[in-house]
């Protein structure tokens, strides 16, 4: 079977000498950069990183480190350049002109990878809309790009379309696919009133990308008495490995069940049309009645990953909602202390090797805004069909049929405590 070549990839980030201390510094963030690069299916071959006071407005980096870049980029056999930072359509095209290879910045290389991930329609509209607002204040300075025939890194578009299109086809575009989420959005909301109806709590699954969240999901779902395999979400160990929002049903040691929901993970710098196309899908943690906010303890920038993640939830206006941060990955680390202010609950687990989950449900027990009550009830025979009810619903620890009726010992939310309120013997 014909695999296709990888795309050498030269990666170059500016550090700038005014940079503000609580972000990620420039090694740090070419690493992330350079995993992104292969996640989109790169083959990084060398980083180039410049110290400047300023950026320079015509092409991002001096024009005599873009002449050498242009240098280098032949004498390794470089096919493209993907820069750490968001470029203008000029400096996009002077860079080409000078460099004479294929540019790219980060935010292309983020949509590229959402493009070649998303699957569901509504993942594959969200990003083509991402992409398009993206492209269009840059028509102007990208000269020839969007005439490419769509083959590489950062070409990509939902079903790999060619964006050959004006700044009049591309705004008429964007209200097409904004019509068409909207319609999505429509139904997304039937089936969350209903959700919302039920009261059964739901959980939301939040935090930087690969921290861990579907293993963590998955994990949780294992300990479920009707689990099944196809149920697990897909993992796997590189960034943005999930797009789409999965919602599971767990159960807690108590037996309520809750609603567990995995969202898209974030990263550093994550581009702004991408947060606002997702915003429909993202709009699930708002309707979340507690976030479990996962965190790599492993990683050397945990405290900048960590604020990129109250960043981006305080942007979707659910900063304040009740929160317990979970660190991962516990296996891998010898220490656990973190020299980090945290308010609120906190769980040391390792979703993987399964260490300290039956503690985090007990937390996430503790700490969800719902009332639950442990109720003694005595059903009568003739309502056989809240006795099945209650055995579908919560998780019985006791039952026996007496000559009054079905005596039963469980767990119910507060809806079900006022309808069988009656029952109650104790």
């Amino acid at each position: 079977m014909y695999k296709a070549k990888k795309e050498r990839v030269l990666l170059v980030g500016v550090d700038l000498k005014t940079k503000k201390k609580d972000r990620i510094d420039i090694k740090s963030s070419i690493g992330e950069l350079k995993k992104l690069a292969e996640a989109a299916g790169g083959l990084v071959i060398e980083n180039i990183i410049q110290n400047k006071e300023k950026i320079n407005p015509a092409c991002y980096i001096g024009k005599g480190k873009a002449e050498e870049i242009a240098r280098y980029c032949e004498e390794l056999n470089i096919n493209l350049i993907v820069f750490n930072d968001e470029l203008s359509g000029t400096q996009l095209r002077n860079l080409e002109d000078i460099i004479g290879k294929r540019v790219i910045d980060r935010t292309a290389l983020i949509l590229d990878i959402f493009a070649k991930r998303a699957t569901t329609k509504e993942g594959k509209l969200q990003v083509e809309l991402a992409q398009l607002k993206y492209r269009l204040p840059r028509l102007v300075g990208l000269g020839t790009e969007l005439s490419r025939t769509g083959a590489g890194i950062g070409t990509r578009g939902p079903g790999e379309k060619k964006l050959e299109i004006d700044r009049r086809h591309i705004s008429s575009r964007i209200n097409e696919v904004k019509n068409q989420l909207k319609n999505i959005e429509n139904i997304r909301k039937t089936k969350r009133t209903k959700r919302l109806n039920s009261r059964i709590p739901i959980v939301a699954l939040v935090g930087y990308t690969n921290a861990g969240k579907s293993t963590l999901l998955n994990t949780i779902i294992k300990n479920n008495e009707d689990y099944k395999k196809e149920r697990e979400v897909f993992t796997y160990d590189m960034l943005f490995a999930t797009l789409e929002t999965n919602l599971r049903k767990a159960t807690l040691p108590n037996g309520q069940n809750i609603l567990i929901t995995d969202t898209v993970g974030f990263v550093n710098k994550l581009p702004t049309h991408l947060i606002e196309a997702f915003k429909g899908t993202l709009e699930e943690v708002i309707y979340a009645d507690l976030l479990l906010h996962v965190v790599d303890i492993t990683n050397e920038n945990l405290d900048i990953q960590f604020d990129t993640t109250l960043e981006i939830l305080k942007e979707l206006g659910v900063n304040k909602k009740p929160t317990i941060t979970v660190f991962n990955k516990v296996d891998r680390k010898k220490s656990t202390e973190i020299n980090y202010n945290i308010k609120g609950p906190k769980a040391f687990i390792s979703a993987k090797e399964k260490i300290n989950i039956s503690e985090l449900l007990k937390v996430v027990e503790d700490s969800l805004p719902r009332q639950f009550y442990d109720v003694k009830l005595l059903i009568p025979f003739s309502e056989s069909d809240i006795v099945s009810y209650l055995f579908d619903s919560t998780k019985v620890k006791e039952f026996k049929h007496t000559q009054k009726g079905t005596y039963i010992e469980t767990t119910v939310n507060e809806i079900d405590y006022e309808k069988y309120r009656s029952y109650i013997t104790e």
